[in-house]
């Protein structure tokens, strides 16, 4: 047998690889930044110490640790509940929003999204409202439904305008405590409370309203417009990240047509 012999794959097994090369990358990506990558971290370590006591012959040792392992994988489950929760979501809805803009392409697939009238309706009120430091917090549906989110006493069915959105965050609206969520041409539900995300790096410049908007954006696919009340900036997060943009309305207006379509 020669030495290439020795490194030859079969098909199986290349496509073996690159499926564990592709989950350990998405829980890589769904721990980092969080306290969840230290215990992943320790787990790894400990699973090394044990394959190690089994190829040095250590019965008693590897024996301890393989029960551990064995009972381990239960107590993992409780441990990394909101993790696992976080990474069916990100298959469930990341890359499912990557294959239907890859079929729009090719005409398999119609838009549904938001049009480009209610968008600008939508940006044009995020800017008055940063000018009079107006906090808002609007959330827009893409494939998940949010309908678990709403509270049956706060669904509405409104017409998207830009006049309805400043009059739903006044200060003195009764309406204006919490998130909006759109879907398509209507606003289906006010005061809404979001899962608010456990990142530990966010600047101290960001509230509450930031943190609930990258929290909804981590567990589903939608996208958030979050107005500071202290200092009027308007912020646009999607996939649990804040998005860079200029400022302009025509910027903010075609980036989210880019990611709504």
């Amino acid at each position: 047998m020669s030495f290439l012999d020795t490194f030859k794959f079969s098909v199986i097994e290349i496509i073996d690889l690159l499926l564990v090369a592709f989950l350990l990358y998405y829980l890589y990506k769904l721990v980092k930044g969080t306290v969840a990558i230290n215990i992943f971290a320790g787990i790894v370590i400990i699973y090394l110490i044990f394959k190690l006591t089994q190829a040095l012959q250590m019965p008693l040792l590897s024996g301890i640790l393989g029960g551990f392992i064995n009972v381990g994988m239960f107590a993992l489950i409780v441990v990394f509940q909101q993790e696992i929760r976080k990474f069916l979501l990100m298959l469930g809805s990341s890359n499912f929003g990557r294959r239907r803009r890859f079929f729009k392409q090719l005409r398999l697939l119609k838009s549904n999204t938001t049009n480009e009238t209610e968008i600008k309706a939508l940006v044009e009120a995020c800017h008055l409202m940063s000018k009079t430091n107006t906090g808002a917090l609007i959330v827009v549906e893409r494939n998940n439904n949010l309908d678990f989110l709403i509270n049956p006493a706060h669904r509405t069915s409104i017409k998207l305008s830009s006049a309805i959105v400043q009059s739903i965050f006044f200060k003195n609206s009764p309406l204006h405590d919490g998130a909006i969520i759109i879907e398509k041409n209507h606003i289906k539900a006010t005061r809404i409370a979001l899962p608010v995300t456990d990142q530990p790096n966010i600047p101290q410049r960001f509230g509450l309203r930031h943190r609930a908007a990258l929290g909804i954006t981590e567990k589903t696919d939608a996208i958030a417009l979050v107005v500071s009340e202290e200092r009027g900036e308007l912020s646009y997060a999607r996939d649990g990240m804040f998005v860079s943009h200029s400022g302009k309305k025509e910027d903010l207006i075609k980036l989210i047509e880019s990611d709504l379509s």
